[in-house]
């Protein structure tokens, strides 16, 4: 048989069966495309995902002992305010977009970890589909010592599910997957859906604009309920934002969760200075420089991480919350914990903030998505 025909009546039909399959199993998810992050964020790393493979086999986060009791907070720790009263801590961990997010042991050690370790800020979503494992890891560290009211959790609603009654039924569904009678914080993950990606509203005719309202106004209700007790948004532009303030009788805009660092364009300082004008908190992801982590390959950072003998992702972590910013750097490792919480103790002068800010635009080829683009 020729190569050609091996190709054309062997590999053909078995490679578009199992696409076929890999697509059926995909579509069949309750949110299809948090399940394609969940398969390819580890394949990117060379890991088998734990969403296909089974989940505990995973290395990574190693297991926290039996007799490990919750360490004291950070004595400089930093909070933002929110509406009602409520506290933010300034530092917290993000639980997405790495291998070992993904995994649900892992999941559950990283959480342990953390808050044992004295962090208290865990940022989440419906669309990482990990909210159980984080859920799990809180519960155990109540049970140790950790009280509830110590934890700020944050969870998002991805687009594909906007829509009143849809965000409804999504933010109890997280409720019961985190195993917890309220949720701290709440946020519209993006403006609008992914192209030819719809959701429940848009389903029903509504543009991107009415079901992002819906949404606000669904999570509002909740907010009433004490079942969420703020709300906010990620990845939105000025306009998004004043679309959402222009509504009466419904929660205040409590967080904009954006990409943030000295490397971003003009138009998210903007959007950052308009934030806090209006007293929206910000947290800052991807404090490094993006996806490139441009800053750990800046010139200048090396020379002040020398200078100061801390590192460079500590002096970035740290120019963020003196920027009056949250961070929620992400990882499994509990030594990276430990010095993402120590960044309290991290000192850096006027001057040195100034040589930091200076790096504006500095990093060519910063991958940008302009959110004002979107509907």
């Amino acid at each position: 048989m020729s190569v050609k025909n091996i190709v054309l009546w062997r590999i053909l039909p078995v490679t578009s069966l199992a696409l076929a399959c890999f697509i059926g199993y995909v579509s069949q998810h309750e949110i299809p495309i948090g399940l394609l992050f969940a398969i390819f964020a580890p394949i990117s790393k060379g890991v088998l995902p734990s969403h296909i493979f089974g989940h505990g086999k995973m290395k990574g986060t190693p297991q926290v002992p039996d007799d490990l009791s919750p360490q004291p907070r950070p004595e400089k720790e930093m909070f933002l305010s929110l509406p009602g009263g409520y506290q933010m801590p300034q530092n917290g961990i993000g639980m997405c977009c790495r291998a070992s997010a993904y995994d649900d042991e892992l999941v559950y050690r990283s959480t342990l970890w953390y808050l044992l370790l004295g962090g208290r800020h865990i940022d989440g979503a419906h669309l990482y589909i990990n909210s159980k494992a984080i859920g799990r890891g809180i519960r155990e560290a109540m049970r140790r010592g950790v009280k509830r009211e110590e934890i700020f959790v944050t969870s998002k609603i991805f687009p594909t599910h906007y829509g009143y009654e849809s965000a409804i039924k999504v933010a109890k569904a997280e409720l019961e997957n985190f195993g917890l009678d309220y949720i701290d914080l709440f946020l519209l993950h993006f403006p609008s859906s992914p192209p030819f990606v719809r959701s429940p509203c848009t389903k029903e005719g509504k543009g991107a604009s009415q079901c992002r309202k819906e949404t606000w106004e669904a999570l509002s209700e909740l907010r009433n309920q004490g079942l969420i007790r703020n709300v906010g948004v990620s990845n939105f532009a000025v306009k998004h934002i004043q679309e959402l303030e222009a509504l009466t009788d419904v929660a205040p805009i409590a967080n904009n969760q954006i990409n943030f660092n000295p490397f971003v364009p003009e138009d998210v300082y903007e959007t950052v200075q308009y934030c806090h004008a209006r007293n929206i908190t910000v947290t800052a992801y991807m404090p490094l420089g993006g996806s490139w982590q441009r800053a750990l390959v800046n010139e200048k950072l090396a020379d002040l991480s020398t200078e100061l003998g801390k590192s460079v992702s500590q002096i970035m972590l740290r120019w963020a919350l003196l920027t009056g910013c949250a961070i929620i750097p992400g990882t499994g490792n509990p030594n990276h914990m430990k010095e993402n919480l120590d960044v309290y103790e991290t000192e850096l002068s006027d001057a040195d903030m100034k040589k930091i800010n200076e790096l504006k635009y500095s990093a060519k080829g910063f991958m940008h998505m302009d959110m004002a683009k979107l509907d």
